[in-house]
């Protein structure tokens, strides 16, 4: 994909934090975008932000379901006629010792952290094949260093990493990448928590967005197949 302009990806959990600064560098470099998240609202208040109707498209999706999924595809297929690049971005945290965990909490993050991305691969994989595109999960490097407070998380991670990789293997016979992204501490609204100037030392979401490109316009003969990216200083926060 080196030249990226008029090529399509959808992001989800786009309408902020990392994928919402995936989104901007993606249609900064002249591709369409398009966002979803579990609320319409919120994604077409994103969407306004990044660009106008022939480049962005706002899109409501619960990635715990596999149906709402296909209609986000078939919504980006039926606007623009193909899908070139996908991000399974969408997760939620929660964090407490395993005896304190409730259920609701696990099974939360299992449905929207594991099964999403499953339910967003299901969907996209034939578009994908049709492109030979690429396929990327956000995981975390809570998917490669357990923590307490951690199990359910940890989890989900540990299993987004090991599916992605099994799913690069079964995919790349189609000229289809798959790549999974694993960053530490980001400076985004994740867990509640709300982005100040104290977050400086993080990775920002637009970090992550140049890294997406830059695989996108990586030679089609070499795949960065897993990628742990860091705060460079940690001791400044």
């Amino acid at each position: 994909m080196q030249d990226l302009k008029g090529k399509v990806a959808y992001i989800t959990g786009g309408s902020k934090g990392i994928g919402y600064g995936v989104a901007q560098k993606l249609v900064a470099a002249g591709m369409k975008v398009a966002i979803s998240g579990r609320t319409l609202k919120t994604v077409e208040n994103a969407a306004q932000y990044l660009g106008d109707s022939k480049c962005v498209l706002a899109l409501e999706s619960d990635v715990t379901k596999l149906g709402d999924e296909k209609i986000a595809i078939k919504n980006i297929l039926d606007k623009w006629g193909q899908v070139d690049v996908v991000l399974a971005n969408a997760g939620v945290g929660h964090f407490a010792a395993v005896d304190e965990l409730s259920e609701e909490q696990w099974h939360q993050m299992v449905n929207t952290n594991l099964n999403g991305v499953f339910h967003t691969l299901k969907a996209s994989v034939e578009a994908l094949k049709k492109s030979k595109g690429y396929y990327i999960t956000l995981a975390s490097l809570a998917g490669a260093n357990f923590f307490a407070t951690g199990a359910g998380y940890n989890a989900t991670k540990f299993g987004v990493v090991g599916f992605t990789q099994a799913a690069m293997l079964d995919l790349r016979k189609y000229d289809v990448k798959v790549s999974t992204i694993m960053p530490g501490s980001v400076a985004t609204f994740f867990n509640n928590h709300e982005p100040s100037e104290k977050d400086a030392w993080k990775i920002q979401p637009e970090d992550i967005g140049k890294l997406v490109l830059d695989l996108l316009k990586m030679h089609p003969r070499t795949l960065p197949s897993k990628i742990e990216v860091r705060p460079t200083r940690p001791d400044k926060k």
